[in-house]
């Protein structure tokens, strides 16, 4: 990018003089900061838009053209003039406008402003509106809202001056700071707004649904030719809010009329609006005392944030081809809590799950679920699957090889291998374990990649019922338990089932109790992880804000 306008001065001829040469550092500063996105709103016009007036003869314009080469061989030269054919171009100004346009379309919106810079003749050229529709296009994916936005007089180049490029930061996916409820917003151009939608799980147990959408809060420039912020929390519809960047990679949203949050009939009625939307049912239909309980108290703590919020960045994580599944998010039982909302990712030999949502127990950000691939685990015949002593001891005798630390001492010795109880039907002993990451370790269960029969040992409680009855492979795992509080944390045996590319499944054999996943299939733009690295200290971050 820094080329192509090292190249425009140039040719324009502004590159050579002492001038151009301070407003290329200058711009070259600009671009840096720019990154940042620090101004005010009225900078931030003035910067991309450039006012675009016009100025009194002697302007820029003239020292754009006084300051370029002189003959075929001047600095600012696109090509030498043929006595025996027409003239050539001699720099950029002498190409006709609308090629111009074609060319200033193609740079992106943050380049524009030092592009304003050079010369009157530019300003002029990024009033049109085609350069403008192409930005909010290109990068911002809007298509057919830029129609229905002339139709009620709104420019593109406001529109992307006004409202898309200064709120650019927050598009992309968040974490609310509701203590250790969490949550997951994803901040959108949806139309002709920016919306932000906080995603809720289906309710509970029917965890193959589609997400809930909640709006919070939406941006639009309706009003004054200026973006207004109005906030969607409660049943009144939008009032006026406010939203401020805290620091990089987080902001806040407020509300400046918190009565509109308020129902007739006081907090009884919000309490069982509340009940219907999260649970979809009655406090009456819901016979657990314990359960009873932990509702009131989220609905408590949570209503009175009244939508004034914090919000942390959050990413997608990578994927890998080495990653025994795509990684992504996903939708979880947690027994009396309901629906939690998960994010899996691979790391190595390691398979993680870490708390997007979270409950009172174990907050919002811990690594509830970490799976060994190293260690997979060969499941015995139906009968012996219902036994719940006889699959406790298959996977504490992984447990106790684990903690012993074998596989760290020698990745090179022999793998240790899982014999199945005696009568069992089947080979002689379990898959090896593999000693090279990940890859070896799928491999080793990849000898059965048939299907094989999957069934809930008698005894573990599953919310749903209806889970998968095959599973593509088992590993041994750990899972994250913890006193009212997040007291006494302690990481427990369980097993680790892959049912399909959307599915998968965990047996806490302590809590004998089953959880069942299902992929969280929305489109999420602007989330994906610059890095590994990145993704990496994100989720050590998130761990930190609710430890």
């Amino acid at each position: 990018m820094l080329l192509r306008m090292a190249v425009c001065a140039r040719l324009c001829g502004v590159g050579q003089s002492r001038r151009c040469r301070r407003r290329q550092r200058h711009s070259q500063a600009d671009q840096d900061s720019d990154s940042e996105m620090d101004m005010d709103e009225e900078e931030e016009e003035e910067r991309v838009v450039g006012k675009m007036k016009d100025e009194p003869d002697g302007s820029n314009s003239s020292s754009c053209h006084n300051s370029r080469g002189a003959g075929p061989s001047g600095a600012g030269g696109l090509g030498s003039v043929d006595s025996a054919g027409p003239p050539h171009p001699q720099s950029l100004l002498d190409l006709p406008p609308e090629l111009l346009v074609e060319i200033f379309s193609s740079l992106p919106g943050t380049a524009l402003p030092n592009l304003a810079l050079v010369c009157k003749k530019f300003r002029q050229i990024l009033n049109t509106e085609t350069i403008w529709r192409r930005r909010c296009t290109e990068e911002f994916g809007m298509r057919d809202d830029l129609r229905k936005m002339e139709i009620v007089g709104m420019s593109s180049r406001d529109l992307y001056v006004k409202l898309l490029h200064p709120y650019r930061h927050i598009l992309g996916l968040w974490q609310p700071d509701i203590g250790p409820y969490g949550g997951l917003l994803n901040v959108v151009v949806d139309g002709l707004f920016i919306i932000g939608w906080m995603y809720l799980p289906p309710h509970d147990p029917r965890v193959e649904d589609p997400m809930r959408r909640r709006p919070l809060f939406r941006i639009h420039m309706w009003e004054k030719n200026k973006a207004t912020v109005e906030c969607m929390y409660g049943h009144k519809g939008p009032h006026k809010g406010d939203i401020q960047t805290v620091k990089k990679d987080e902001f806040s949203t407020k509300c400046n009329q918190t009565d509109h949050h308020r129902m007739p009939g006081g907090r009884q009625e919000e309490f069982r609006t509340w009940l219907e939307e999260e649970w979809g049912r009655t406090l009456e239909d819901i016979f657990h005392e314990h359960m009873q309980e932990l509702i009131l108290m989220k609905f408590i703590y949570t209503s009175q944030y009244d939508n004034c919020l914090t919000y942390r960045r959050i990413y997608l994580p990578p994927c890998l081809p080495s990653d025994l599944l795509q990684p992504g998010l996903f939708k979880g039982t947690y027994g009396s809590h309901g629906l939690e909302i998960i994010m899996l990712s691979f790391h190595g030999s390691k398979a993680k799950a870490t708390k997007l949502t979270g409950d009172p127990n174990v907050p919002a950000g811990q690594l509830t679920l970490e799976v060994d691939l190293n260690r997979p685990v060969r499941l015995p015949d139906l009968e012996h699957q219902r036994s719940m002593e006889e699959l406790s001891r298959l996977v504490r005798g992984v447990h106790e090889e684990a903690q012993s630390g074998s596989q760290g001492r020698d990745t090179q010795s022999e793998a240790a291998e899982v014999a199945p109880p005696e009568g069992v039907e089947g080979s002689d002993s379990a898959p090896p374990a593999g000693v090279e990451g990940v890859e070896q370790g799928a491999a080793a269960c990849s000898t059965a990649l048939e299907p094989q029969p999957f069934v809930l040992p008698l005894g573990v409680m599953a919310r749903n019922e209806v889970y998968p009855r095959t599973c593509r492979m088992c590993f041994y795992g750990t899972g994250l338990i913890a006193g009212h509080g997040f007291t006494s944390p302690e990481r427990t045996p369980g097993l680790f089932a892959l049912f399909d590319d959307d599915r998968f499944g965990f047996i806490w054999l302590e809590l004998k109790s089953f959880s069942l996943y299902s992929r969280l299939t929305d489109q999420l733009s602007h989330a994906q992880a610059p890095s590994m690295e990145r993704f990496e200290a994100m989720l050590r971050n998130m761990q930190s804000w609710t430890s």
